[in-house]
């Protein structure tokens, strides 16, 4: 996976708005308890620019809501952060305090880190004086890292199935964590859409060798009968999955280099770019380029 660049964030938004409730109940339970679900929309996204960095910056999630017993609106502001930073309780006060700016209203702010490094992340930034603390920050967090899988796997809870890729095991428990995912998926009983969510964010983060996926089967085969099969099945449909988005690629490409193909022998025998793409479909920017 290390070949490939990760978007981490888009992962992480994908995950977390289609299950924000069963993330907040997860990790957050005493604020679960004082937000009232019927009443949950998802802003737009919102970027801000520092002038300083010269850099954007995208607030990773929004969501609008409402405690239970109130009538006024409140922001859930998530933020993920994949990797270490410094200066991270800066940027999440500056993000809440623009969001704030805009919308008017009490924001909720929650920091993710999912990055491997052990280490205490602070969650407040502050600005005093001797004499006065004029900013007192404070914001929720989840250290992923520190979180101990097992305690996670009896919890028939989706955002703990896919984040247990992510958590607190070693390298020899690589098997043991799928092998609890595959278990975890089977009880929730969803639906298409929502299981390959689940099971594409933790593929993503953790993905067993061949050696590693043969020992799953065997300990799969260990199973009750019942459990074995559904998990067996389950395991099965994704690799059946994943051989036709294979092929389905094969077929694109090979279309594509057809393309290529026939726009070269057009242009050897003298036809203009416009008609080639419009018999080919391909860009003026690929013929282009086949003249060179």
């Amino acid at each position: 996976m290390s070949e490939t660049r990760i978007d981490h964030d888009r992962l992480f938004k994908e995950l977390l708005s289609t299950f924000f409730e069963e993330f907040l109940l997860l990790f957050f339970p005493h604020v679960y308890e004082q937000v009232d679900f019927r009443h949950v929309s998802f802003l737009s996204e919102e970027v801000f620019t520092d002038v300083a960095a010269g850099e954007k910056h995208r607030v990773d999630l929004l969501v609008e809501t409402k405690l239970k017993g109130e009538d006024g609106l409140i922001i859930v502001h998530i933020e993920h952060q994949s990797y270490t930073q410094p200066t991270f309780p800066e940027r999440m006060f500056i993000y809440v305090s623009r969001l704030f700016q805009k919308y008017r209203r009490r924001i909720l702010p929650i920091a993710i880190f999912s990055y491997d490094e052990h280490r205490d992340e602070p969650s407040s930034f502050t600005i005093k004086f001797p004499f006065l603390t004029v900013v007192d920050f404070r914001f929720l967090t989840v250290e992923l890292r520190k979180q101990p899988w097992r305690e996670y796997i009896r919890r028939d809870n989706p955002v703990a199935a896919a984040l247990l890729s992510k958590m607190g095991y070693n390298e020899s428990e690589r098997v043991a964590v799928k092998r609890e995912f595959l278990r975890m998926l089977v009880r929730l009983e969803l639906d298409e859409a929502k299981q390959r969510l689940l099971f594409g964010f933790f593929e993503t983060y953790l993905t067993l060798s061949e050696q590693e996926e043969i020992q799953l089967r065997n300990e799969v085969n260990q199973m009750g009968a019942k459990e074995a099969k559904k998990v067996t099945d389950l395991i099965v449909s994704y690799e059946q999955r994943g051989m036709e988005k294979g092929i389905e690629k094969g077929i694109e490409k090979g279309i594509e280099k057809g393309k290529m193909d026939i726009a070269k022998r057009m242009l050897g025998k003298g036809y203009d770019v416009p008609t080639i793409c419009e018999l080919t479909g391909l860009s003026v920017e690929a013929v282009e380029k086949l003249k060179g």
